[in-house]
């Protein structure tokens, strides 16, 4: 049973950072590649940023980039950095994983998720 948890969110002002980490356990072989989603009241679940089994590859929605930085280490967890918050992106983040396939961008290409963390950005 693979299990995903994420940590790390909660209140903040605008302009502050936060960082956000998803622990994995269970088996889940040693490839697989690991997104970050999230979802807005009211809106739907979007692509936030992706990254290779290897680390070689981090990808990310293109209305985040500079902004977000998405790491993963030895030990199956991955931190997702985030600074210059504003209220447009609270949000509840997702961390998910991906065993086969090569898409990225997509919640169809992820196999198991977590139960989400909540990021609140005050104006």
């Amino acid at each position: 049973q693979v299990q995903l948890v994420e940590s790390g969110g909660g209140l903040v002002q605008a302009g502050d950072s936060l960082n956000v980490s998803c622990t994995i356990s269970g088996r889940t072989g040693s490839r697989f590649a690991m997104g970050w989603f999230r979802q807005a009241p009211g809106k739907e679940r979007e692509f936030v940023a992706a990254i290779s089994w290897s680390a070689s590859g981090a990808y990310y929605a293109d209305s985040l980039k500079g902004r977000f930085t998405l790491s993963r280490d030895n030990t199956k967890s991955t931190y997702l950095q985030m600074s210059g918050l504003g209220p447009e992106d609270t949000a509840v983040y997702y961390c998910a994983l991906r065993t086969i396939g090569t898409g990225w961008t997509r919640g169809l290409d992820y196999t198991y998720w977590g139960q989400g963390t909540q990021v609140t950005v005050s104006s």
